[in-house]
């Protein structure tokens, strides 16, 4: 069964990709053979780069043909031999906005469009400009202007991302979200603080996936299953993220993956040692200063004490900031609790 339209658009900042973005997205859809996205923010807003809103697109609708501009983006294909203007800046007029998507359409799709979607006045306006530079009729299709199912704005999420978090797909909001990442040696108590904070801060954890790998080996690790276990860190991270109130708990990072892969075998794959670049908002080394408790897998104090120092050197090699907990479980959730709100 055809569609109303062949060939439909939707232009938006997406900064950042919300509910009512998505809805927008989804009725155009329904009524078009090819749904093309078109985003640009000049200036960028914080926490919105191109990259984020790129990958947030490709996550939620990979069956759409999406871009998202940029000024160094036009200057590529204008070297390539495009004919595009510059991309339109926040304070443009709209007539200047409306004449980048025409260019845009047929210097970059190679067609007109013969519908647009949006949830704004101005759509009507937007249809007009684009009809006059096809020479052939463009309709507008508003959706929901009023925004009753979606009641909220781009503006007021980016000034209340975390309380409005309702409002985003948990692949969108799970980019907010700031992870607290644990380091420390066999013993620290990394295990047991990362449960106790998540538990304070009303959100979730990531687990030590490494330990339960290693459990279910019996206690023997290959050396491919380092990088695996890299991999599911990093993938339990992102899965978890979008289920989390602000912070995400990470009871280890593919730094201590790394550490092991050394330790075991000598070397690591590249990889892993780009994994081990991965960077957190905020990052805390468990202190050794309370007695080493065998468990049955763990090693022994001195192997502790070199592992502590191992991630000392290696957080300097990097330059990354890091603080240090002492004391008590207490003492370090209070410890935690004070950078944050610092």
């Amino acid at each position: 069964m055809s569609k109303r339209f062949a060939r439909g658009l939707v232009v938006g900042k997406f900064a950042p990709l919300h509910l009512g973005h998505e809805r927008l997205i989804r009725q155009a859809r329904e009524q078009c053979e090819q749904l093309v996205l078109l985003s640009w923010a000049y200036p960028e807003l914080a926490g919105c780069e191109p990259e984020r809103r790129t990958n947030w697109l490709r996550l939620r609708f990979p069956e759409l043909r999406s871009w998202v501009v940029t000024p160094e983006w036009v200057a590529q294909q204008r070297a390539g031999g495009m004919a595009l203007p510059d991309l339109p800046h926040e304070s443009d007029p709209d007539a200047v906005q409306r004449q980048f998507v025409a260019d845009f359409c047929l210097a970059v799709l190679c067609h007109p469009v013969d519908a647009v979607f949006t949830s704004e006045a101005y759509g009507d306006g937007f249809a007009a400009h684009l009809s006059r530079c096809f020479g052939r009729p463009v309709e507008h299709v508003e959706i929901d202007r009023a925004r009753i199912p979606v009641p909220v704005s781009g503006t007021r999420l980016r000034a209340d991302i975390h309380g409005l978090r309702q409002y985003l797909a948990p692949q969108v909001y799970g980019d907010f979200v700031e992870r607290i990442a644990l380091l420390g040696g066999e013993s620290t108590g990394k295990s047991s603080l990362a449960l106790a904070l998540a538990e304070t801060l009303g959100t979730r954890h990531a687990a030590e996936y490494g330990r339960e790998r290693w459990e279910e080996q019996g206690g023997v690790l290959a050396y491919d299953d380092l990088l695996h276990i890299g991999r599911t860190q990093v993938e339990r991270e992102q899965t978890l993220a979008g289920q989390c109130r602000r912070y995400l708990v990470c009871d280890t990072t593919p730094l201590t993956t790394l550490f092991y892969c050394r330790e075991m075998f000598g070397r690591a794959e590249p990889e892993l040692e780009q994994l081990a670049d991965r960077r957190y908002q905020h990052l805390f080394l468990c202190v050794d200063d309370f007695p080493f408790v065998q468990d049955g897998t763990r090693q022994d104090e001195t192997f502790r004490r070199r592992q502590n120092q191992w991630y000392e050197q290696e957080l300097n090699r990097r330059s990354w900031g890091i603080t240090c907990l002492r004391g008590s479980l207490q003492q370090r959730v209070e410890q935690v609790l004070r950078h944050l709100s610092g």
